[in-house]
């Protein structure tokens, strides 16, 4: 608990030194001159498949630039959220390029939502529901804040420094992520919908979509609507463009860098996860070290930014 406080506490005030100068501006492009690697188990997974990463990014760019109704859901809801679709569409062709394989018309994933409605599940972990997991003493630092990204981000974090790969109260948790463990019933690694957005990430961002785009509020006691809102494309691009506005916000509050100019960097992020974190590991660095270190792009957000001039086409 005391780190966690520690590092909440060095997170803060780097977030508070920051709006007195001008955030940054990233530039475009990629810093790698080649492509970084790409993880083996989505090597494996399109090998499996017998399809090619080439394949699949021109199946999901095929499905972007026949399906009129598609973009202009996209374009609709990236106005909302105050971001170019271009980083909606990022995080779409890097998923299905590395992640899952796009179907042909946008219904077929209306039909797929539909596949799932009405299904019982629950997020727990052996036995345990997340509800009653969060309710253990070592999350009392969390219980006083009120909006959704920073309540399930502080438990994310009481996850890693208290639980992660350690035995407590006699019950040994893995040494994997919060998201992994708690809410994929399914099996470890999925993600549904569109934008293959993580249950996690949803709740996450409840409280952003519901107040920008009008949708409930989603609550982890009921696995079931939260799937819903990440299965119907509809909602579940309303969660994309939120993500990619929090990273956009989080870069800027704690890291003091605009990274809206480059779909590459956003598409990482999107990609991995945890810009809060990531942008104040960025932040620390740049202050220790006395010089400017960028955001650097992995090979998902590489491959977004070597074809933006392609996907920038589709607008």
């Amino acid at each position: 608990m005391r780190r966690l406080l520690t590092s909440l506490v060095i997170a803060m005030t780097i977030a508070s030194s920051v709006p007195a100068l001008a955030a940054q501006a990233v530039p475009p492009g990629n810093r790698h001159a080649e492509q970084p690697d790409i993880p083996g188990a989505s090597v494996r997974r399109t090998k499996g498949t017998k399809t090619t990463f080439d394949i699949k990014y021109e199946k999901v760019y095929d499905l972007l630039s026949t399906d009129h109704e598609l973009m202009g859901k996209i374009k609709k809801v990236s106005n909302a959220y105050g971001i170019n679709p271009i980083h909606v569409i990022g995080a779409i062709v890097g998923e299905h390029t590395y992640n899952v394989d796009a179907y042909d018309r946008l219904q077929a994933y209306y039909v797929k939502a539909a596949s799932y409605a009405g299904q019982s599940f629950r997020f727990a972990y052996d036995g345990e529901s997340v509800d009653d997991f969060v309710d253990r003493p070592q999350f009392a630092a969390c219980n006083g804040k009120s909006d959704s990204y920073t309540l399930w981000s502080c438990r994310e974090d009481v996850w890693e420094s208290d639980f992660r790969g350690k035995t407590v109260d006699g019950k040994s948790f893995p040494n994997n992520r919060f998201s992994a463990v708690f809410f994929q019933p399914f099996y470890a690694g999925q993600t549904f919908g569109l934008g293959q957005v993580n249950p996690l990430t949803a709740l996450m961002l409840s409280d952003l979509v519901s107040r920008v785009s009008g949708y409930p509020k989603l609550n982890e006691k009921n696995a079931g609507s939260v799937y819903k809102a990440i299965m119907d494309p509809d909602i579940s691009l309303a969660f994309v463009a939120a993500s990619i506005r929090r990273s956009i916000d989080d870069y800027k509050e704690i890291a003091g860098m605009d990274i809206s100019n480059n779909p590459g960097v956003t598409a990482t992020l999107y990609n991995v996860g945890n810009s809060r974190q990531r942008a104040a590991a960025l932040a620390a660095k740049n202050r220790s070290s006395g010089t400017m270190v960028w955001p650097e792009e992995n090979y998902y957000g590489w491959l977004i930014n070597d074809k933006l001039d392609q996907l920038k086409g589709l607008l």
